[in-house]
């Protein structure tokens, strides 16, 4: 029988389990896919924790690569050995995993599936963030928190791939490096950035912020924005932005805010279609570099989420079943 990771109970990183279970079975729509490397990502975390309610017990992940084992009924477009990708599935950190076929992606040549696996989630975000949450265009100054992170490390290759001038925070030495790498033009250390930030755009503040960080970043994002400059907050890594007066915005220059989320980017095939492709292509012509900081085998799930919440992890980690 195959296994999984089981959360029985929230709580910390011990909580996850692996077990011997069921092997799933697809339903209408649906695919069952043989996991070749599942994504962890910082939302697992906080359903683990009990910090977002989940239905108990649950297996964790939601992202995925792998090959196609059995098709539902009705599932079209598909065959048994096809090579696909998907953020939106179920129950990922597992040897066996189901996901709607509409929701699937495919795989195409050039593009192994520990790539495909860490790409979905992370580079279907950074495509809605620069080009449908706020549609960069060449002349724009960014600014962009946790430059070596996952998102953040296809973040700068995709502004710079638009014609940007990419500014962005980190914490260490290693991650500067790994942002300038990347090509970002200046890297900086979170303490002191919104005064660093006016200082190189000679007063001015950048166009658009994009804040995955949250609580301990908001405050001073706001403050290294331009007039009517954009913050876009899409991700809470030092906790959940408090409430705040709306009147800060009018006093901070008429300023803009906004707090997107995956889901509601993928609202239809096509739309998905576009932005999977567009990255697949971009890695496949060796355009678009996909960073895996850390691989661990399933078993080893908890030590993979205490490594991601202190933050001792680049680029993106997975789970390799």
């Amino acid at each position: 029988m195959p296994s999984a990771i089981v959360v029985a109970e929230p709580g910390g990183p011990d909580v996850l389990t692996l077990q011997t279970v069921d092997r799933p079975v697809p339903g209408p729509g649906q695919l069952l896919v043989r996991v070749a490397a599942a994504g962890v990502n910082f939302i697992e975390t906080y359903q683990r924790s009990g910090a977002y309610a989940v239905e108990l017990p649950f297996t964790p992940g939601a992202e995925a690569a792998g090959t196609v084992e059995e098709i539902g009924e009705g599932a079209a477009g598909f065959a048994p050995g096809d090579r696909i990708a998907f953020a939106e599935g179920r129950a990922t950190y597992a040897e066996f995993a189901v996901v709607d076929a509409d929701k699937a992606l495919p795989v195409p040549d050039g593009v192994d599936l520990e790539t495909a696996a860490a790409l979905p989630l992370q580079g279907m975000t950074a495509h809605y963030l620069i080009n449908s949450t706020f549609q960069v265009q060449p002349d724009h100054t960014v600014l962009l928190h946790a430059g070596a992170g996952g998102v953040g490390l296809l973040l700068i290759q995709l502004l710079k791939s638009k014609g940007a001038r990419v500014i962005t925070t980190v914490s260490t030495r290693e991650k500067e490096d790994l942002a300038r790498r990347a090509g970002a033009d200046k890297v900086l250390r979170y303490d002191g950035f919104a005064e660093a930030t006016r200082t190189l755009t000679d007063g001015t503040g950048v166009d658009v912020v994009f804040d995955g960080v949250g609580r301990s970043t908001f405050e001073k994002s706001l403050r290294s924005l331009r007039i009517r400059g954009t913050l876009v907050v899409y991700g809470a890594a030092s906790g959940a932005v408090p409430p705040f007066d709306v009147q800060r915005l009018n006093s901070g220059g008429s300023l803009f805010v906004t707090r997107p989320t995956l889901a509601h980017y993928l609202l239809t095939p096509e739309e998905r279609r576009w932005r999977s492709e567009e990255l697949f292509g971009a890695v496949a012509a060796g355009h678009l570099d996909v960073r895996i900081g850390a691989r661990y085998p399933l078993a080893d799930a908890a030590r993979a989420h205490e490594d991601l919440q202190a933050r001792r992890t680049t680029g993106k980690v997975l789970l390799i079943p």
